[in-house]
């Protein structure tokens, strides 16, 4: 696991042999602006961020399908850390459209191809 300020879409592929080949879970401090790439479970990543002081109510998990990269099936906003019953989030699927735009524009920052 690893924080990113950059990441190429082909160092998400190499990652992604690590799990089935296809995708690479990450983790997201919407308000710190942190990313958290490359580990077997989103749970690893929300522990490691919180160790660091932030926020549960500000951590959301997402796949990332390197091959699909450019396209709107590359992030898959779905995670058990995103069940939030007391942000109105109770299931796995990020619910909130600005919250998934929020994730969705950091990763656009980190990303490249």
């Amino acid at each position: 696991m690893k924080q990113v300020d950059k990441i190429s879409v082909r160092e998400l592929e190499e990652m992604a042999l690590k799990i089935d080949g296809n995708l690479v879970k990450a983790d997201v401090d919407l308000a710190k602006k942190i990313f958290i790439v490359d580990m077997p479970m989103h749970f690893e990543g929300e522990q490691e961020l919180l160790g660091r002081g932030s926020q549960q109510k500000d951590l959301w998990g997402v796949n990332l399908f390197p091959a699909k990269f450019g396209t709107n099936e590359f992030i898959m906003y779905e995670s058990m850390i995103n069940i939030k019953i007391h942000q109105k989030n109770p299931s796995m699927i990020v619910q909130s459209s600005q919250i998934r735009d929020q994730i969705k524009a950091i990763i656009d920052e980190v990303v490249y191809e």
